[in-house]
């Protein structure tokens, strides 16, 4: 099994024997990033799910587009960024205030 600091890293298949795989992996030293070819048996493999979600969004986006054309109109399929929320009113019915102090200086000395 390889290094620990190997565990949980994505890297490319370059090479693939019967019982392991190669693996290239950017591993960071000092201020460059240097290319380490590890092999690693096919047990301790699995395939990365990075990409999941782009793929997941780019096939509901079509599927909007698609929609959207034949009704005619247009769509924006831009994600967004997260918007502030709306404003409420905080009331002190059941929620009396608190006076916070700081705790006082005590020399432990």
């Amino acid at each position: 099994m390889p290094h620990k600091f190997y565990h949980g890293k994505t890297g490319i298949v370059y090479n693939v024997t019967k019982s392991s795989v190669g693996v290239i992996i950017n591993k960071q030293v000092g201020n460059r990033y240097i290319e380490k070819r590890v092999n690693i048996r096919v047990e301790h493999i699995k395939h990365s799910k990075c990409r999941v979600e782009f793929l997941n969004r780019v096939k509901a986006n079509a599927a909007a587009k698609a929609a959207a054309k034949a009704k005619g109109e247009h769509i924006n399929v831009k994600r967004q960024p997260l918007q502030p929320r709306t404003a409420h009113y905080v009331t002190s019915k059941n929620n009396a205030p608190i006076t916070v102090a700081p705790v006082p200086y005590e020399a432990l000395v």
